[in-house]
């Protein structure tokens, strides 16, 4: 199956994720993803397109279930770590509010992406187009809440440098994600929204580790200066509420949804 990142817009500003960093600190990213795979119920031979598939572990997975599995990403850093650990897979380099699909799929598969997306209609829109009528759509995404303490203590170690920047982030309510994927025709089976700390790297730096691939895009117009007196302004505002017996844990609230595009619906 062929991807055409056409007409690529970026969805984020231009990053270069450290894919090695996100690899070695940041496992639970696609560890939890596991669960959402339960939701897909893959059948072997079906054709499944993972949505932001990273370095590519859950496409492997999805591999090993018998699907036909294609892996996009809008970063070339995790496309070449993927490539690079399963090069017996299909990674190709693609927005998700422009990329085509050569054929229909039985599948989209989507884990911690999605609310990386500006333009979640634009992306959503792809999704149907990519499906076949009957075809589903299966996602977690971060939900309205996701690190709000987090979000709260960057935005105030910001305001201490006199920096006033928005946060890259799509968070929606279950209400208003569901909306709008029917109001782009697809049909919502499950929506679920739910509290899920989570347990980064064990010691001092897992905060730090996350802001540095989590929070690279909104810091980005900072000097490096600025940006280590942030991490450590963040750190010490947390510290109390965020570190427990030697692990950080960020306060995570995910939305899971299912939704199928109709029978009858016309391909193009």
């Amino acid at each position: 199956m062929n991807i055409s990142p056409s007409d690529l817009a970026p969805t984020v500003p231009p990053h270069d994720w450290d894919a090695s960093l996100y690899q070695h600190h940041h496992g639970f990213v696609w560890e939890y993803g596991r669960d959402v795979l339960d939701l897909l119920n893959l059948q072997p031979g079906e054709r499944v397109l993972d949505l932001g598939c990273g370095t590519g572990q859950l496409t492997d997975v999805l591999h090993q279930q018998g699907g036909i599995v294609t892996g996009v990403d809008y970063s070339p850093d995790m496309i070449a770590a993927a490539r690079a650990q399963f090069p017996h897979l299909n990674f190709q380099l693609a927005d998700a509010t422009s990329f085509t699909v050569s054929e229909p799929m039985d599948a989209v598969f989507s884990n911690a992406t999605l609310h990386w997306i500006q333009r979640p209609e634009a992306a959503i829109a792809q999704v149907y187009q990519a499906l076949k009528p009957g075809g589903r759509f299966v996602a977690e995404l971060g939900a309205l809440g996701n690190i709000a303490q987090i979000r709260q203590a960057i935005s105030a170690a910001l305001a201490h440098h006199h920096y006033d920047l928005p946060h890259p982030w799509y968070f929606p309510s279950l209400a208003e994600y569901a909306t709008l994927l029917e109001s782009r025709g697809l049909i919502v089976t499950l929506a679920a929204m739910f509290d899920r700390p989570t347990a980064l790297t064990t010691g001092d730096n897992g905060l730090e580790n996350w802001l540095r691939v989590f929070a690279k895009v909104w810091l980005a117009p900072l000097s490096e200066a600025d940006r280590e007196s942030i991490y450590q302004q963040v750190e010490a505002r947390l510290k109390p509420r965020l570190f427990h017996q030697g692990t950080w844990w960020a306060d995570y609230c995910r939305l899971r949804v299912v939704a199928y595009r109709p029978l009858g619906t016309s391909t193009m």
